[in-house]
């Protein structure tokens, strides 16, 4: 297994290398698992796509990673990036095995305006996909988050997502928010994303919370 900004609007992500208009699966051998993510599972700060925590968990147990994450996501914001479609249309016609769900971070920076919207919207993405892909097996993630000072919407937006993914019957992983709390070191450049190093360490809490879930 693997071994070793708040009041101001902000969106995680930028115009670098990452591209999310033809996600291209990785070649593991095994089930079909997609990611329903932002920067932080696309992978934004590491120095490559295979050194972020999606593609080294993936890569770990052969899995055929499809991951389709966009820059700057959330259950609300950017959903136009595929034009007449989204992202949860991508991942239903991919047929996964597994689903993760790793959404929530940027919706904090809109949670003043549009929290009614955010909240329906969770349980809206979840609820369509599971109708459609009812033999796959979904694992939400509690949003991750990238300061160790935490607004109020941090907390609150989790609790819509943990109750969405029950209302759906998915596993839910806790804890994700404070993973790379308190660790700088871990950070890229930008300030804002993790580096080979964070994304090492969010692989590796990933890891042991898929091995509690027999997977």
């Amino acid at each position: 297994m693997i071994v070793a900004v708040i009041g101001v609007i902000v969106v995680l992500g930028g115009s670098g290398r990452h591209s999310a208009i033809e996600p291209v699966p990785s070649a593991g051998s095994g089930p079909i698992v997609a990611f329903y993510g932002d920067s932080y599972t696309l992978g934004t700060g590491a120095s490559d796509d295979e050194r972020r925590w999606s593609t080294l968990v993936c890569r770990d147990r052969g899995w055929h990673e499809f991951n389709p994450s966009v820059n700057g996501l959330g259950f609300i914001d950017n959903r136009d990036h595929f034009g007449a479609g989204d992202l949860p249309d991508l991942i239903i016609t991919a047929r996964p095995d597994i689903v993760f769900v790793t959404m929530g971070l940027n919706d904090n920076f809109s949670y003043d305006l549009a929290a009614p919207d955010i909240k329906a919207q969770i349980s809206d993405d979840l609820s369509r996909m599971a109708a459609a892909l009812p033999d796959a097996r979904f694992i939400v993630v509690e949003p991750f988050w990238y300061t160790d000072e935490r607004p109020r919407s941090v907390e609150v937006i989790i609790s819509w997502v943990k109750s969405a993914a029950t209302a759906i019957g998915a596993d839910y992983i806790e804890g994700a928010s404070r993973w790379i709390e308190g660790h700088p070191e871990w950070m890229a450049s930008d300030g804002l994303h993790p580096n080979d190093d964070g994304y090492l360490e969010m692989a590796r809490r990933m890891d042991l919370e898929l091995e509690a879930l027999g997977l």
